[in-house]
């Protein structure tokens, strides 16, 4: 038997499966989308915060630009840089940067001489190669300038200071260089305004980053692209970054933004999702489990009561068999009550169909055996004509009158006994019913049926816990010592016994439905397989002195009565008579 040969095993695992694949693909798309959303949110926040530190410096650098050229325009300047000494325009160049909030301001002479330099104290003074590179910058013309300097990248903005002595031919005193610090400060600043970690680069090398110093080396990889990088590991932490190039038009000096966010803290959260998840997708597949079972338990439960009533029938031969309807409770199965109505109208309609099917039979029965009860009543009247013939003599001697009168009488008997047969089996049985002892009615039966000593004892096997049942107690003692007639005949024939010596077995007991059964066996010569759908047709017998009519007439008594009457043999092995009667 494999787990799936019950119809409730394959409802139980389809109906768990199901669950589980609904449960399952529940919870993966929710994975799936969570995490996907969270993705797409980490990504966009990423590029967000791209574009406002990009908007956010260059905010800075044309609000530097624009304030270098009202400077540059201011006449004490101009003034001061004509001197074209040093401690003239310094005083000037501090108070304008201290005005400007910038990180350096340079005054230049034309030649590109300093004339003042002013920085912020983090910054410090330039290198030699700085001053270099800001004399090798256009000094006629506005232009921009990157340095990597100071702990961090100088974005500057050089502006020519002209003097217009000749309206045609404008003079160029000079060149004023005002810039700020991409360092670790502003990256700081950068950073409590996009909530991301920042680094910024040139030239190949991290140079200010809000991230500790020993993890700049495994950044520098990511100055060498732009756009996206999935996945990048720092210190056993997962972010997801973005280079951002800060001045397209600056070349290869141009300075470079990463902007970094966490994936693994962003993402800290669904780890718990998941794990609340999991609980719940397993406390979700054990009431899955649950519902299933009791579903597949509710819709065999009618069947297996139907499979159960079907069984007693083909067990018992009795095909008006009735399911209990379901006890009435809140939680009554109405497929299975409907299903118990059902099956019960389709027993109680073959039931009258029995009934009427056996008055059919019994009618066309009559008249198929009104050749054989003529057949019976011609013998004896012939026997009764040829006995009166010598009557008609005169001659007739007393001895003849006696002889003529014993026959007469035995073929009248002989008569009568053919007549009350047949009108017990074609007439409507009237029952007495009274409340009838089984028990006691089989004991009976069995002592009435020994006749003389030398028959097959009976073994009665009586339940005492049977109650008194509403019957007809002479016509269920008429039936039982029919039967009980027929099981001592088939063992004498077989003239076997069994070891006890009882080879005839009496029982009764309680049946299913609230009905009581009574179990006849016997060990005699049993009955061919041919006969015994035959059994009960009317002057069927297989006894030399049978009438025929024995177990036609115990069937319409017991079926009078509201039971069934099944008979089961195999030859050599004995025959098994089975009555169930209503309580």
């Amino acid at each position: 038997m494999t787990p799936f040969s019950s119809l409730t095993n394959r409802i139980f695992f389809a109906s768990a499966a199901l669950a589980v694949l609904a449960i399952g693909v529940a919870i993966y798309n929710v994975n799936v989308a969570v995490t996907a959303k969270e993705e797409r949110e980490l990504t966009r926040g990423l590029d967000e915060a791209g574009t406002l530190v990009e908007e956010y410096r260059q905010l800075l650098f044309d609000h530097f630009g624009r304030e270098a050229r009202l400077v540059a325009d201011l006449p004490k300047l101009k003034a001061a840089v004509t001197e074209n000494h040093p401690p003239t325009v310094r005083p000037l160049a501090e108070d304008y940067q201290r005005q400007l909030g910038a990180d350096l301001l340079l005054v230049a002479n034309p030649s590109g001489g300093v004339l003042a330099e002013v920085t912020d104290a983090p910054v410090g003074r330039l290198s030699p190669e700085a001053l270099a590179s800001i004399r090798a910058a256009p000094r006629e013309t506005e232009s921009a300038l990157f340095l990597a300097h100071g702990g961090g990248i100088l974005q500057l903005v050089s502006v020519p200071i002209w003097i217009a002595t000749d309206p045609q031919e404008p003079r160029l005193l000079g060149t004023l260089v005002v810039g700020f610090t991409l360092d670790p400060r502003a990256a700081a600043r950068f950073r409590d305004l996009t909530n991301s970690e920042i680094a910024f680069g040139m030239d190949g090398r991290i140079q200010a980053s809000t991230l500790p110093q020993e993890l700049w080396p495994s950044l520098s990889p990511l100055l060498a692209r732009d756009g996206l990088t999935p996945s990048v590991w720092l210190a056993g932490n997962e972010y997801i970054g973005a280079t951002r190039t800060l001045a397209a038009d600056a070349g290869n000096r141009a300075p470079r933004a990463i902007v970094l966010r966490s994936r693994t803290e962003r993402l800290q959260f669904l780890s718990m999702l998941h794990r609340r998840l999991a609980v719940i997708a397993l406390v979700a597949l054990l009431v899955a489990t649950l519902v299933s079972y009791a579903i597949a338990r509710t819709v065999t439960r009618p069947l297996g009561a139907i499979t159960a009533a079907m069984r007693e029938m083909a067990a018992t031969g009795d095909l008006t068999r009735r399911i209990p309807p379901p006890a009435g409770t809140p939680w009554e199965d109405e497929d299975a009550r409907l299903l118990a109505a059902t099956f019960n109208t389709m027993t109680d309609s073959i039931a009258r169909f029995q009934r009427e099917a056996t008055q059919r039979e019994r009618l066309s029965s009559l008249g198929r055996l009104s050749t054989v009860v003529a057949h019976e009543i011609r013998n004896p009247l012939m026997i009764i004509k040829a006995a009166l013939r010598p009557l008609r003599r005169d001659d007739v001697t007393p001895a003849q009158t006696r002889a003529a009168v014993v026959d007469i009488d035995e073929e009248i008997v002989r008569l009568n006994r053919i007549v009350s047969e047949v009108l017990d089996f074609a007439r409507p049985i009237k029952f007495e019913l009274a409340p009838v002892d089984l028990n006691a009615l089989c004991q009976d039966a069995a002592r009435a049926s020994a006749g003389d000593s030398n028959g097959a004892d009976v073994s009665l096997e009586l339940d005492p816990s049977l109650p008194p049942i509403v019957s007809d107690g002479d016509r269920l003692r008429q039936v039982l010592l029919n039967l009980l007639g027929n099981a001592r005949h088939a063992v004498a024939v077989r003239q076997e016994e069994a070891a006890d010596g009882r080879p005839i077995r009496l029982t009764t007991r309680r049946a299913a439905g609230g009905r009581v059964a009574i179990a006849l066996r016997d060990r005699g010569a049993g009955i061919a397989p041919e006969d015994l759908p035959r059994v009960f047709d009317p002057y069927f017998t297989t006894r030399r002195t049978g009438s025929g009519l024995g177990l036609a007439i115990s069937r319409n008594i017991i079926e009078g009565l509201g039971g069934t009457i099944a008979i089961s043999s195999r030859p050599g092995e004995g025959t098994d008579v089975r009555i169930e009667l209503p309580a």
